[in-house]
């Protein structure tokens, strides 16, 4: 393994790690309320682009990473598009257009 390599699996484990905490969190708790859709989708993509780059460079390191970081991404994403569903058919009337009626 070169000296690139092994700054790249680092870098990797590093970047990709910081991600676990928070899909951990998500999956038990199901609380997406401070996540932000656009930036979870933009994020998935170019995660998904980075895949796509380190797979035609054969760069292993950048699709371990990538690859991972993707799925987590991905999942984190998709409960908040279930639970925004989920809770949006039955979020309940504001008081002040109760008040209103």
């Amino acid at each position: 393994m070169t000296l690139q390599d092994t700054v790249g699996y680092c870098a990797a484990a590093l970047t990709t790690g910081s991600f676990v905490p928070q899909a951990w969190l998500t999956l038990r708790s199901r609380d997406v309320s401070g996540i932000s859709l656009a930036m979870y989708s933009a994020f998935a993509v170019g995660v998904a682009l980075w895949l796509v780059y380190g797979t035609l460079l054969r760069e292993w390191p950048i699709v371990v990473a990538n690859a991972v970081t993707l799925a987590l991404a991905t999942t984190i994403l998709g409960i908040k598009l279930v639970e925004d569903r989920r809770r949006g058919k039955r979020q309940p009337q504001r008081q002040t257009d109760v008040d209103n009626e």
